[in-house]
């Protein structure tokens, strides 16, 4: 029988936990479980022993203490046995062997669960209502997502203080025996060249005019270095690892990854047997056990014959900080289960997320690839160079089966091709180019690539990372476009504030070494009440002081260098209830605000280019309003035209009312999206799901729409209130998506 998750609580109010006597703790049933319970009960009063199989760490210990004490609490259990069962994959053998040799509840497992949980109901309890104070209402503060959202805000900040810098590279396109390649140049008038070598067109023209000039159509071979080099497998997938890989060749969310791999563990019907697909997904070990690494390897020889198989078992070290490694990597129960065979069973997105896990088993215990570089330096007249270099995979080995995707990539493919080259022989120079660059600032947090940093600094455990980022999100900290995460106005002022007032608190050292203290607690190796008070003491004074000593001006106005334009007293960047402004400190006698964006001086507004008002033929200028910037007309209060500033995306799904306009994506004042008929308001039609050209199955309602939610994830549903066809759906990969699988 299933709990369906926790099925106690700490009282949702002030006071569950007592740090006067102990930090013990106020526990509720959940509402929504109590159904659940209730059959539990049922079934525990006709059976004379109780097993408990909940997931294998410490939330796992957890629910099956809270629901082992509920019984008791109810006088139900009285002297039966109770046994803890733990399996790491759901299936016959495992289930089996665990039932065989049962162990009591982990005390150990139960209390770092337990201080896990008083810490943050602690923190946000009283960091929850300082924000309030200080900032506005219905601000929350979290233990673990607060350090995560100063990560946010600080490379934001770095990107604002960027300042780019310009260089020139010089190229030289070649050719051999009907083969182009290209050459960059490394020395010039004798001297290495570096990034900033060459920082204006002037001398990049220059040194092209040389170059050129001593080249006299052709460049000569002076050295050439060949190497060969071995490529090894990467490790198996642990939680962030998947959650990384899912991100970047699969375009997944870590939250969509984290319901995939679930149900991809707790297994389903393929061929008459219902069985578990992988081990259980939250981990952060990279260990395989033995009896797998010989399925393994006989499958290996199998499929890809003797020659693909190392000498000798591969084994892999974590790089995680404070990883626990108390279980396997993510693995398939089954190598022989391969994707091809078992694809029938699984729905699309289940397919996308395996295929993914058995490529990545396999490849890690293959032969490396082995691949022959080769460099090759150019003459072009006294003291000047050029280089190319190229390689070629000799031999896959693992590669035929697997690569790992990579963040940000930067610079060109290793794989170009140069034709047979030896020294002294003469290259065609068909010309040489010379490219201006800029630096670049360091890119904005992915999905993929927060997690990553996470778990290199220690912060968060394989369970939370997927309710970190959602958290964030949930809380208006941050939004997340184009992939990338951008913090919000109130997350920056958030962010500001406990970096300046609870700096201990937010330092990733400080949060790192929290998580190893409760990984000792879990370890038998402290005890959990005096960690409790370690914190609790200095952080509970910490937040009295500052609730007394902290105004609430100081923390939602930021000086700046300007004057204002009308009354010459200091500007300052103020939150209000929309978000940052700047507004003169002389306020109320002095009423003076603008935009942050906006240009200094509050010059004159931006008029939108080779366009006029269609009503009255004035200029379209943008204007900024409580919804933020948007077009109007100059002439306005005269002419009161307006338009959105972003044209609303068409979706190409004719609207199904009045089958005479598309439906187009658009945005609500208050910044939702919606989707709406383009002759609006001739025609009403509007849903809030992205619409899809494909006609209900069950109603033949001409559309369907994606939704999204986190209980049931994607699905494809009928926008028709009194149809219920409801379907599970999976986002079509993007070519920039297979072409990131396929590298």
């Amino acid at each position: 029988m299933a709990s369906y998750g926790h099925v106690r609580d700490l009282i949702p109010k002030e006071g569950a936990v007592d740090p006067d006597h102990d930090f013990a703790m106020k526990y509720q049933l959940i509402e929504r479980n109590s159904r659940h319970v209730d059959d539990i009960i049922k079934a525990m009063k006709k059976s004379d022993a109780l097993y408990l199989a909940t997931d294998p760490d410490r939330e796992g210990e957890a629910i099956s203490w809270h629901l082992s004490e509920l019984l008791r609490e109810r006088n139900i259990l009285k002297d039966k046995p109770v046994y803890r069962v733990v399996f790491n994959q759901i299936t016959k053998r495992a289930v089996n062997e665990a039932i065989e040799h049962p162990r009591t509840l982990s005390g150990e497992l139960v209390n770092a669960q337990q201080a896990r949980r008083a810490l943050d109901y602690l923190v946000g309890f009283n960091l929850s209502p300082l924000l309030w104070k200080k900032i506005r209402r219905g601000l929350s503060a979290g233990r673990v997502q607060s350090p995560a959202l100063c990560m946010i805000v600080e490379r934001e900040i770095e990107i604002e203080a960027f300042k780019p810098r310009e260089y020139w590279t010089l190229e030289g396109d070649l050719a051999k025996d009907n083969q182009d390649f290209v050459a960059r140049l490394t020395h010039f008038n004798g001297e290495k060249l570096n990034q900033f070598s060459i920082t204006d067109e002037t001398t990049g023209s220059a040194a092209k005019k040389a170059l050129l000039e001593a080249a006299n159509g052709k460049l000569l071979v002076d050295a050439i270095e060949k190497k060969k080099r071995k490529r090894n497998p990467v490790a198996p997938f642990t939680t962030s690892t998947l959650q990384q890989e899912a991100s970047r060749k699969l375009g997944f969310t870590a939250s969509r990854t984290m319901r995939v791999a679930q149900q991809l563990y707790e297994g389903m019907d393929i061929g008459g047997e219902s069985v578990g697909l992988i081990t259980y997904m939250r981990t952060d070990s990279v260990n395989l056990a033995d009896e797998a690494l010989t399925e393994l390897r006989e499958f290996i020889t199998e499929r890809f014959g003797k020659d693909a198989l190392p000498d000798a078992v591969r084994t892999y070290k974590t790089k995680a900080k404070n990883a626990q490694e108390a279980h396997e990597a993510i693995r398939p129960t089954a190598p022989r289960n391969t994707p091809e065979e078992i694809k029938k069973y699984l729905s699309a997105e289940q397919l996308k997320l395996y295929d993914l896990i058995w490529k990545r088993t396999i490849a890690c215990q293959m032969i490396h690839a082995t691949i022959d570089t080769v460099s090759v330096d150019f003459l072009c007249g006294e003291g000047n160079r050029f280089r190319s270099t190229g390689s070629t995979v000799v031999d896959p080995g693992f590669m035929a089966v697997y690569r790992e995707g990579e963040d940000d990539k930067k610079g060109e493919s290793e794989e170009s091709m140069l034709p047979p080259l030896e020294k002294g022989d003469s290259c065609l120079l068909n010309g040489i180019r010379a490219d201006q660059h800029f630096t670049e600032p360091p890119p904005r947090f992915s999905e993929a690539s927060l997690v990553k940093t996470l778990e290199e600094h220690g912060i968060g455990r394989p369970s939370t990372y997927a309710t970190i980022i959602s958290t964030l999100q949930a809380r208006e900290y941050v939004t997340l476009e184009k992939k990338r995460f951008y913090p919000t106005d109130v997350g920056r002022v958030v962010s500001k504030f406990l970096t300046d007032h609870f700096t201990k608190y937010v330092d990733y050292h400080f949060t790192a070494n929290m998580e190893d203290d409760l990984d000792a607690v879990a370890r038998g190796e402290k005890e959990w009440v005096p960690l409790m008070k370690e914190f609790w003491q200095p952080f509970k004074h910490l937040v009295n002081d500052k609730e007394s000593s902290v105004k609430r001006e100081d923390v939602t106005t930021e000086a700046t260098d300007e004057k204002c334009p009308k009354c010459e007293k200091p500007l300052n960047i103020r939150l209000g209830r929309r978000g940052r402004f700047i507004g003169c400190s002389g306020f109320p006698e002095c009423d003076y605000t603008r935009n942050v964006d906006d240009e200094r001086g509050g010059g004159e507004p931006e008029v939108v280019e080779g366009r006029k008002c269609p009503e009255c033929d004035s200029e379209l200028i943008i204007r900024s309003g409580r919804y933020g910037k948007f077009i109007g007309c100059s002439s306005y209060p005269d002419c009161k035209y307006i338009e959105p500033l972003e044209k609303p995306e068409d979706t190409g799904v004719q609207c199904p009312q009045c089958r005479k306009g598309n439906i187009l994506k658009r945005k609500s004042r208050r910044g939702k999206i919606f989707f709406s008929c383009e002759h609006y308001p001739k025609c009403e039609y509007a849903i809030w799901n992205m619409p899809l050209a494909q006609p209900c199955p069950k109603c033949h309602w001409p559309i369907t729409s994606i939704k999204t939610t986190k209980r049931s994830g994607t699905q494809r549903v009928c926008p028709q209130p009194e149809c219920k066809f409801v379907e599970p759906w999976d986002e079509p990969v993007t070519t920039a998506e297979k072409e990131a699988d396929e590298a």
